[in-house]
């Protein structure tokens, strides 16, 4: 198509067609008539195109373009229609550092990158690309295009449960009232759900779930609701926030979503359903754990057939430390298989010796025979062998504790200290299980406290839950270890001296339930600001200290989308070891196996602040950062 301000402007004052209502600045006019002495032969509109099919945009077409998208979005249409000179939003000309693609609002930062979901962004995206093809495209327009249709897509599923609350509002229960701001039924018609189900020719269930959903995000999340709405987060994330929620009341779920909103669309989907149930324990504690209780009420076992042919099994609402403790014990079966031959990869492995554990059965393979999973049984290195009845060696746990024994395997709690003083019911959380309520803490602490293989360390944290201080515990030396008094039946924490530690660093005495000795904490500080390297080790690995100080900050793998535990990451030195870069606590991070070669690949780029934040950098140029891990405080 030709272009619509291919005449003279001299030709539009005396053209009432070609008129314009935002006459050309002399800026505008001197940049346009430098333009028309770049081109050898400009292009006759009378000969080439019907001036009918390239008219400008009037004012108030202009008008409703800006509103929806800022002034940049005629770049979308820049190889047709509306070009506005160059240096222009819009421009056909090429400057360095610009991009000529019909997607360039899509690139990092513009416009269109950052508009809300809505019906004119979906317009936009649709016409950023043409049918022929992504040519002329670059990576970072792309993913800033699938973003757009990603936040488009949230956007009509809002909308849509939107209507599903206003059928609600057309059909209460006899008897229901509209109630709230948001003038919602606390009960809709029973055939409700079925003209649902007819017209998207889905189960009554579903149907169900959808005005449930609907319902909820009314009444209990408006600020979901709306986040929603703008393509912030996606459907799946929006039913993570509103299950947890919907057992509280619409202030305590307003709570709860007030304290992740801010980070739910940056959060992977494990990691927000933890701040979330965090957020809910929070909020209301109590309930949290009337949840708990109410739903092992509905312990079971399910099995089903798989699409595969195959079958599963799983059990639901089990307790969450015997869920540990059998955990364990079907990784040490595996474990023990792995050495005796069996083939397999690790979770093969682990289904066999569930099946092993629940059966009887021994499925180590037989002296001289291949190892097949399954293959095995008693053998000349276990005569008659009998079926492995048990792990690791169990632990005791404390009278009247409703923790079984077999829990002190290793598993890694966090608890606030004023939890465990009984000072505060705020929640911890279960390496490999999440956020658990107070009263569970509580429990598992003390019965880690009744077992003398139980390490202890404490993490002092900023309001944010970011680590700033931390220390681990030994035992009180012999010649001090006596005890003044019987003291509190929990937990206490307490100076090791009258005048206490200054600054809050250094020594602490911490006072445990259980039958071992008092222990020394020393308070170490961990920097948020420019480094004093006083954890630097001499060579490339890091000490004990550095690299348990990393696992600390971050708990899981520092890329932004991967929950592997720091435990089973890499040390890696953001620069190289090899380029000069210190084994320190400033230069050096958990990162998986995997992480650790993406980051180390040409295209890839990851800088470590002083805070401890990572901020990586894709091929495409875009950026994305993870913070530090966020302790219960």
């Amino acid at each position: 198509m030709a272009m619509a301000s291919a005449r003279e402007p001299a030709e539009w004052d005396d053209d009432p067609a070609w008129s314009r209502p935002d006459p050309m600045t002399p800026e505008e006019r001197e940049a346009w008539l430098d333009h028309l002495a770049e081109l050898d032969e400009p292009p006759d509109l009378d000969e080439e195109e019907d001036p009918e099919d390239c008219e400008p945009l009037t004012a108030g077409e202009l008008a409703e373009v800006e509103r929806a998208a800022g002034d940049d979005l005629l770049a979308v249409e820049a190889a047709t229609t509306g070009r506005r000179g160059p240096g222009m939003p819009g421009s056909g000309r090429v400057f360095p550092g610009e991009s000529s693609s019909r997607a360039a609002s899509f690139g990092p930062g513009m416009p269109l990158d950052v508009l809300p979901g809505c019906a004119q962004l979906a317009v936009a995206a649709d016409a950023a690309v043409p049918e022929d093809g992504f040519a002329g495209v670059s990576e970072a327009e792309l993913i800033g295009v699938l973003c757009a249709w990603d936040r488009v897509e949230a956007h009509a599923a809002a909308r849509k449960l939107a209507v599903v609350a206003e059928l609600i509002r057309r059909n209460p229960e006899p008897g229901s009232e509209l109630a709230g701001p948001a003038r919602m039924p606390v009960i809709w018609d029973e055939f409700a759900a079925d003209q649902l189900a007819y017209a998207l020719a889905g189960s009554r269930g579903q149907a169900e779930d959808l005005l449930g959903l609907a319902q909820v995000l009314q009444t209990h999340l408006p600020g979901t609701m709306a986040a929603f709405l703008d393509g912030t987060i996606s459907r799946h994330k929006v039913g993570l926030i509103a299950s947890a929620a919907q057992f509280l009341d619409p202030a305590e779920a307003r709570a709860a979503e007030a304290r992740v909103l801010g980070r739910a669309g940056r959060l992977t989907p494990g990691g927000l359903r933890a701040a979330v149930a965090r957020a809910v324990m929070e909020v209301a504690p109590g309930k949290a754990r009337k949840r708990r209780e109410a739903a092992a009420r509905d312990a079971r076992v399910e099995r089903w057939a798989e699409d595969s042919g195959n079958a599963a099994l799983m059990g639901r609402e089990l307790p969450p430390d015997e869920v540990l403790a059998a955990d364990q014990r079907i990784r040490w079966w595996a474990g023990e298989l792995r050495e005796a031959g069996l083939a397999g990869g690790m979770d093969e492995l682990r289904a066999r010796a569930y099946l092993d554990l629940l059966l009887g059965k021994d499925s180590r393979p037989r002296s001289g025979t291949g190892g097949g999973p399954g293959g095995g049984g008693p053998g000349p290195a276990d005569p008659g062998g009998p079926p492995p009845a048990a792990g690791p060696p169990p632990a005791a746990g404390p009278a009247g504790s409703s923790v079984p024994a077999g829990f002190a395997g290793r598993v890694t709690l966090t608890a606030p200290l004023a939890t465990l003083a009984r000072l505060a019911d705020r929640p911890g959380e279960l390496a490999g299980l999440g956020p658990i309520d107070p009263w569970l803490a509580r429990d598992l602490a003390t019965a880690a406290a009744h077992d003398r293989r139980s390490t202890w360390c404490v993490t002092v944290t900023d309001q944010h839950g970011h680590a700033i201080g931390h220390g681990c515990a030994r035992p009180v030396p012999k010649s001090n270890r006596k005890r003044a008094g019987p003291g509190p039946p929990g937990f206490t924490f307490t100076p090791a001296s009258q005048d206490g530690p200054p600054g809050g660093y250094g020594t602490w005495r911490l006072r445990t339930p259980g039958p071992g000795p008092d222990w020394r904490v020393t308070l170490d500080p961990i920097d948020t600001g420019p480094c004093d390297h006083r954890y630097q080790a001499g060579g490339h690995d890091p000490g004990i200290k550095l690299r348990h100080l990393t696992q600390v900050r971050h708990a899981t793998c520092a890329s932004p989308v991967c929950r592997r535990p720091a435990a089973q990451c890499d040390f890696e030195h953001n620069t190289p070891y090899e380029a000069g870069g210190r084994t320190c606590l400033c230069n050096g991070g958990p990162k998986c196996r995997h992480d650790h070669r993406l980051k180390q690949h040409p295209k890839w780029k990851v800088e470590q602040l002083p805070d401890g934040t990572f901020r990586w950098t894709t091929p495409a140029g875009r950026t994305y950062t993870t913070e530090p891990t966020r302790y219960p405080i």
